[in-house]
């Protein structure tokens, strides 16, 4: 059996911070959303509790789908850098980016170059990368781009659509391929938050199949269903991993997977564990493949 653990976005805090010049963008509404309502919600000490509780269930891997940092300050990439590496080596983690990775255009490619190694693939290439471990294909995408204030939303940008279509289909009988990848493939409540491409990863999803779709970026626990070409494709979500109890959100929770078999034949129960009165327990337990 191999064990896969998924948490995301973590939000990594205090925020550093900011220079002057650097609130001169989009970052200036965020810094003040952090101010009044972020910092609250996104807890160091509630991140700890839960990354100490998936070290007791010693996953053969984890998987990080994004938001590490809050508004890609400079300053934020290499304390993120140092946290992936206490939550594992890069041959042990699999990170993409979400959003807040890439808040503003001056951002882009930091997040890149400062977990480029938790974030290429076993021949050293880039999204889509693939790594295999164990009976799996973690196969990660980017939806990670500047926006306008106000939106949050992702797109599937370059080639990565059609190269993910070719990657299906070679692996669908060699591995349990698990796509990572932050924006959720299908529409949301608010659409400001909206994966732009959603319906053409759909469709390269309905065409080709995947055991497996992990994401992030809406804070909360969820579990969807999308049409593959034999078989449904479980979707599934889990809360900030730094969410402190008391929002709108759900509270911190992060997810195991227990994946064992062979094409034709897989077996998968996923084991969602969140936070209980000032610890992280079980909450569910569900046989996504029997």
């Amino acid at each position: 059996m191999f064990v896969l653990a998924h948490l995301s976005d973590p939000h990594l805090a205090p925020l550093p911070r900011p220079r002057p010049l650097e609130l001169l963008s989009k970052r200036g509404l965020g810094y003040v959303n952090w101010l009044r309502k972020r910092r609250g919600i996104h807890r160091a000490d509630v991140l700890e509790t839960l990354v100490a509780d998936l070290k007791t269930r010693a996953p053969d891997h984890v998987a990080v789908t994004g938001d590490l940092v809050n508004l890609s300050l400079a300053s934020e990439f290499e304390p993120a850098r140092a946290w992936l590496q206490k939550l594992g080596g890069p041959g042990d983690v699999t990170v993409v980016p979400g959003n807040h990775d890439c808040y503003v255009r001056a951002a882009v490619g930091s997040a890149l170059r400062e977990w480029n190694a938790y974030m290429r693939g076993d021949g050293g290439e880039s999204f889509p990368f693939v790594r295999r471990r164990g009976p799996l294909a973690l196969i990660g995408l980017s939806t990670s781009l500047p926006t306008l204030p106000f939106a949050a939303t992702g797109r599937l940008h370059g080639d990565q659509i059609a190269r993910l279509g070719e990657v299906l289909a070679r692996l669908r009988r060699e591995a349990f391929r698990v796509v990572l990848i932050h924006h959720p493939p299908f529409a949301g409540a608010n659409y400001f938050r909206r994966l732009d491409d959603a319906g053409a990863l759909r469709d390269v999803l309905q065409e080709h199949g995947a055991e497996l779709v992990l994401h992030g970026h809406h804070h909360e626990a969820s579990l969807h269903w999308l049409s593959g070409p034999q078989a449904r494709i479980p979707v599934a979500g889990v809360p900030s991993a730094s969410g402190a109890p008391g929002h709108h959100d759900d509270p911190a929770g992060y997810n195991l997977y227990e994946i064992e078999g062979a094409w034709g034949a897989w077996r998968c129960t996923m084991i969602a564990r969140g936070w209980r009165d000032s610890a992280i327990a079980e909450v569910s337990r569900q046989a996504l493949f029997v």
